[in-house]
């Protein structure tokens, strides 16, 4: 039976994370939702593995509804989407032991899939380019071709490629593509989902907001935040709609 998180939980669990980045700040909540793991051991499920675990985190919290904005690489016509967590779960593939190993022509690669860790290891602002380079490199436990080893920073550019597509076909929900239609020029694209971003973007929301009603409410009413945070949101709303402004 899963454990209901409290909105003292939560906050509690944001304002230590507040100093992390997004990513590192969403691994913190998944700790709370998962306290069997350790921080060590979440950080080495394999991206989808983690954003799966998210996205059941977020539909306890929030519901099912999800909702994104974005502009239009065309025209530039900004644009918001509504959908579900369900509509954005990927099918999970096969269950298959790490490590891996792929044959691309004369090549034979031996792999892990990309974690949290790997992630975390990017240089922030590098061109993606570079970044998809680094991750695959890191991913990468031995490689040769025609029988003769070759280290990870000598694999061209196209099987890194083909390496990455194989690497979403083993983890799906690690690269979750949001296909789009520009309402006003009808350009057509398909748009990443950064779920620990995500979560992590909806929770500092939540948490701002609910940090406001607790002023307003302890201001008008004298009540302690524990008292406060204890009582439902739906009580807390009837509340706040009684302060006069």
């Amino acid at each position: 039976m899963e454990h209901a998180l409290s909105a003292a939980e939560l906050l509690n669990a944001w304002e230590q994370a507040r100093a992390l980045s997004p990513t590192d700040g969403a691994l913190s909540l998944l700790a709370l939702a998962e306290p069997e793991k350790t921080r060590e051991q979440l950080a080495q499920l394999s991206i989808g593995r983690r954003d799966a675990g998210l996205l059941k985190l977020r539909e306890r919290i929030f519901g099912s509804r999800m909702t994104a904005r974005s502009n239009c690489p065309a025209c530039g016509q900004p644009m918001e989407m509504s959908f579900t967590v369900a509509e954005v779960q990927a099918a999970p593939a096969p269950a298959t032991a790490e490590p891996f190993t792929a044959n691309f022509g004369a090549h034979e690669i031996k792999f892990r899939l990309p974690n949290h860790s790997d992630l975390a290891a990017l240089v922030p602002g590098d061109d993606l380019a570079v970044q998809k380079r680094r991750l695959i490199q890191r991913c990468v436990l031995d490689a040769k071709r025609g029988g003769h080893p070759l280290a990870p920073d000598e694999l061209p550019g196209e099987l890194i490629n083909a390496l990455s597509e194989r690497m979403s076909e083993l983890d799906p929900q690690g690269d979750v593509q949001l296909a789009l239609s520009c309402p006003q020029c009808s350009h057509r694209w398909h748009a990443p989902l950064d779920v620990a971003s995500y979560v992590w973007s909806e929770i500092e929301t939540w948490a701002v907001r609910l940090l406001r009603d607790v002023h307003q409410l302890a201001s008008a009413y004298g009540w302690r935040e524990a008292d406060i945070l204890a009582i439902s949101s739906w009580r807390r709303q009837a509340y706040l709609e009684m302060i006069e402004p």
